[in-house]
Parts: structure tokens; C-alpha cells; sequence
């Protein structure tokens, strides 16, 4: 197991003492470790794959628990009602209107420009079944909001978290969304069958 000494002061944070030794102690019943350098970056979106299994969130969720960080992540705005709201919103939950105008992207890029520190959590394939194709919405909030993607990566075969590197996008949709397939397609889910298959663009 192993968790950073130091979490640069840039990244939004939560929790405390008591959710920092529960973190730990699971990490430690899981067995998993966190490698890589987390970027002194106070806004980015955060790329999670690949995605094969609930495990996934088993996983992940005591090493932000034990780093003390705060990762939010997009809900639909109907699920914010009393008694949850204050919890949802605690978690880092933040409320979308899929209906509204302007679309998704707008709203998020708004949420970037209103706070201070902001990092926000997707799953690319959007599920956990195989799909033929990626979803782009992660890489259309970065552009909308100008802000670079982190790549966080399940490592299943080595029972490691890895934070893989941060990517500034370029704009094109295509050649972001091809670059970043390439830099997780060596990781492998608990499903490797349910991942999507990386094909290396031929000119």
C-alpha cells in the first residue's frame, strides 16, 4: 500500500482525521497501491479507465478517502432533494440539468469559473459493458472550460491506481480522443473483455 506524504496545496480537499484512518484501513484490506504524482492544478477534469466493474468505485473510493481530497462528479439535478441534497453535495455531487441551455459542457464550465478549486470525475465509457466508442462530453467540458484532463488509470494486473499524466487538449476532438485511448489502452480493467478496443489510427 501506498499513499503520497504530501498532497500539493492546489488540489481541493475534504475530510478529516477520522475518514483519513478509515481510507487507510481499507486500503490496506484491498491490497492496492496509488502510484504517480498528482499535477499542482487547482481545476481539471479527471479521466477514470478503464471502467469494467463496480469494483471500480470500491477501489478508488478509500484512497479519496485517506488523501483527503475532494473529487466531485455529475448527478442529474432531480436526485438533490431533502435528506440528500446536503449529502450529495458534500460528496462532491454536482447537479446537472441535462435540458438546460447550453448543454451539459456550459454548465460545468460555469461550475469551473465560480470556484476557487475544482476537480471533477468521469468515466469515459459511460458503463461498464463494452462499448464500440467513448463518450467525448469529459473533453468538451475541458475545452468549454479551458482546463487540462488528468488521466487516472484501474490497474487490475498490478492491483494499482495509476495517475498517468495530464493532457492538454488541443481542440481537435478526434486526435484528443485518439491520444488519450492510447496512453490507457496498456492498463487493464477487472473485465479486460469489457474494455474498449484501442485501434491506432492509420493516416
Amino acid at each position: 500500500m501506498s499513499i503520497p506524504k504530501e498532497i500539493p496545496e492546489e488540489i481541493p480537499r475534504k475530510g478529516n482525521g477520522l475518514t483519513k484512518a478509515i481510507g487507510l484501513m481499507f486500503t490496506r484490506l484491498l491490497g492496492w497501491r496509488l502510484e504517480g504524482e498528482f499535477p499542482r492544478e487547482k481545476k481539471v477534469m479527471v479521466a477514470m479507465a478503464p471502467h469494467t466493474s463496480n469494483w471500480d468505485f470500491v477501489v478508488a473510493m478509500p484512497f479519496i478517502m485517506a488523501l483527503r481530497i475532494k473529487i466531485s462528479w455529475l448527478m442529474k439535478k432531480e436526485a438533490f432533494f431533502f435528506p440528500f441534497k446536503r449529502l450529495f453535495l458534500w460528496l462532491g455531487g454536482i447537479p446537472t440539468d441535462r435540458s438546460a441551455p447550453g448543454g451539459l459542457a456550459q454548465q460545468i464550465a460555469r461550475q469551473f469559473q465560480h470556484k476557487d478549486k475544482l476537480w471533477v470525475a468521469i468515466m469515459p465509457e459511460g458503463t461498464r459493458k463494452k462499448v464500440s466508442k467513448w463518450k467525448n462530453g469529459f473533453l468538451r467540458i475541458a475545452y468549454a472550460a479551458d482546463v487540462p484532463v488528468l488521466l487516472v488509470a484501474w490497474d487490475f494486473a498490478h492491483k494499482c491506481i495509476r495517475i498517468d499524466s495530464l493532457y492538454h487538449p488541443t481542440g481537435d476532438l478526434e486526435a484528443d480522443m485518439r491520444e488519450i485511448q492510447r496512453r490507457f489502452s496498456k492498463y487493464r480493467g477487472r473485465y479486460p473483455e469489457n474494455q474498449t478496443d484501442f485501434v491506432e489510427h492509420q493516416p
